[in-house]
């Protein structure tokens, strides 16, 4: 777990004044975990560009004073709201936004400047370089880009430590949870063990500059497909396109699951887009390589050809 903690911080950048743990529960824990130890004064913001934010939101609701500040609710999440200073309150303990989208395939480009910024980066941690000091608290279940589900990425900047609520549990303190180095009770060892050596993998392609290089050719060569492509195309407004998640359809439904099935016939599997909003997607997280995305346009243009 040291090792592991220390290769993170690495490859992070890390600052000192963070406390970098790996805990239980999966992201959604978390959902529960921010309100409890960081509404203080018992308000905050919260933005709101898909199903996962959505819910973070909801948690929220039960703590305290906690508002939508920007939403993209209104056109199904395809799209990320804008935002200024101005959106948010004066007064609050923290606003809350969510980096990267994975059922809707929107990417957040630009972050709120605020005091404590948290955010949930479950589906892009380690894909792209950002840089921690512009946050308070980053948390990211780890079954994306890291380790089997079950472990938690959680780096808080320590001046955020021991403002806790009284009914938060022991498991779920951050000031504890850092007190005794992730190991309250027993974690998740090998889940630790696996995300310590995806961190030395990232470390041997050249660190995560290296692999946000890789992560926007890869997203490019899709993209640029479905901008030419007559039968399929994206559905994210161009300027907020995630490099992690790309949804796409068709205009007929009964192509769309003809795609499906002759795409997992040929060794896509996992390509039906979420339920929410149909169609395909596309998951070309760190370890799908660049030949796999050449693939699956290849295919696409077969397909196309052909229908």
């Amino acid at each position: 777990i040291d090792e592991a903690e220390a290769d993170l911080r690495d490859l992070m950048n890390i600052p000192d004044n963070y406390d970098v743990l790996l805990v239980q529960g999966g992201a959604s824990t978390q959902f529960e975990a921010v309100p409890l130890n960081l509404l203080k004064k018992g308000r905050a913001d919260y933005i709101v560009t898909g199903n996962f934010a959505k819910k973070a939101y909801k948690e929220a609701q039960k703590y305290g004073d906690v508002r939508v500040a920007a939403s993209s609710e209104d056109k199904n999440f395809t799209y990320i709201p804008d935002f200024d200073d101005s959106s948010f309150r004066s007064d609050i303990d923290y606003v809350h936004c969510t980096s990267n989208n994975t059922i809707y395939g929107s990417r957040m480009r630009k972050f709120p400047s605020v005091e404590t910024l948290v955010c949930d980066m479950s589906s892009n941690i380690l894909s792209e370089v950002y840089d921690v000091n512009k946050f308070g608290v980053i948390y990211a279940g780890a079954q994306k880009n890291v380790a089997p589900a079950g472990v938690v990425i959680l780096i808080v900047r320590e001046d955020l430590l021991g403002h806790e609520l009284p009914i938060t549990p022991k498991v779920m303190n951050f000031a504890k949870l850092a007190e005794a180095d992730s190991m309250l009770n027993t974690p998740n060892c090998f889940g630790i063990y696996v995300a310590g050596l995806t961190f030395k993998w990232i470390k041997a392609q050249g660190g995560v500059a290296a692999l946000e290089k890789v992560n926007i050719e890869k997203a490019k060569l899709l993209y640029d497909y479905l901008d030419e492509s007559k039968l399929f195309k994206g559905t994210v407004v161009p300027k907020d396109r995630s490099l992690m998640n790309v949804p796409f359809v068709t205009d007929s439904d009964d192509l769309n699951a003809k795609f499906i099935a002759e795409a997992k016939a040929n060794g896509f599997v996992n390509l039906k887009g979420h339920r929410t909003v149909g169609g395909m997607r596309a998951s070309i997280y760190n370890a799908m390589p660049v030949e796999g995305v050449e693939k699956l346009v290849d295919f696409m243009k077969e397909f196309e050809a052909n229908n």
